[in-house]
């Protein structure tokens, strides 16, 4: 690990967590990840390897506490990680208000984006009855959502209940919603696609509380 040598705190802290990969994975235990995989599936794009050597390193340093669970190892984060609550949610809010905002321009990730609608989803909202949502976005690989009571999970084949809504089109127009750059009626006209049942169409955007920056409002200048 790259040192500044300086005796400044902020420095100090950016040596630890200044590296590429280290605060997504804070920000996934934060949201409540807590084996290798499922970090993993949060950060598609970060090797197992270099998982594992920020989590031994963000161990080591007193951040994340390593223990056997009944499957293998899991992991949480210290008095010292969740203190970092914060300075996570503070580059969220100044990267919601300062950083360009062109869904269409960027390379998304689809199962981080799920990822994220399967956490915020509202089970209180959800119709009674079981249901998987289909999510056939263009370019990107066939993912399930399972809507049942609060069992809600991201899955990659159907797990065996009815289909009855689909989504469709770019994942850059789900993501411009999700992400509060957009209304739902602007994404569907950037062309975002549902297909099924009347209600269920009109209904879905209630089933989530929207991502937790999308409030968030641009920087003017």
């Amino acid at each position: 690990m790259a040192m500044h040598g300086q005796f400044c705190a902020v420095a100090r802290a950016q040596d630890l967590l200044g590296g590429r990969w280290s605060l997504l994975v804070v920000r996934e235990l934060l949201c409540g990840a807590r084996r290798f995989n499922d970090i993993r599936r949060g950060i598609p794009r970060i090797s197992r390897t270099m998982l594992s050597e920020r989590l031994q390193t963000l161990a080591a340093e007193g951040v994340v506490h390593r223990s056997e669970g009944p499957h293998g190892p899991e992991y949480d984060l210290t008095e010292a990680g969740r203190e970092l609550n914060e300075v996570v949610k503070a580059l969220g809010v100044w990267g919601q208000r300062w950083l360009p905002r062109h869904a269409d321009r960027e390379e998304i990730d689809l199962d981080p984006l799920l990822l994220d609608m399967q956490r915020r989803a509202r089970p209180d909202r959800l119709p009674a009855q079981p249901f998987v949502i289909r999510f056939d976005l263009k370019h990107c690989p066939v993912r399930f959502l399972l809507l049942k009571d609060s069992d809600i999970a991201l899955c990659a084949h159907n797990p065996g209940f009815p289909e009855p809504l689909c989504l469709g089109g770019p994942v850059s127009a789900l993501a411009g919603w999700w992400r509060g750059d957009s209304t739902f009626a602007e994404a569907r006209r950037r062309g975002l696609t549902l297909t099924g049942t009347k209600t269920l169409v009109v209904d879905f955007p209630t089933w989530f509380e929207r991502y937790l920056f999308a409030d968030v409002a641009a920087a003017t200048s």
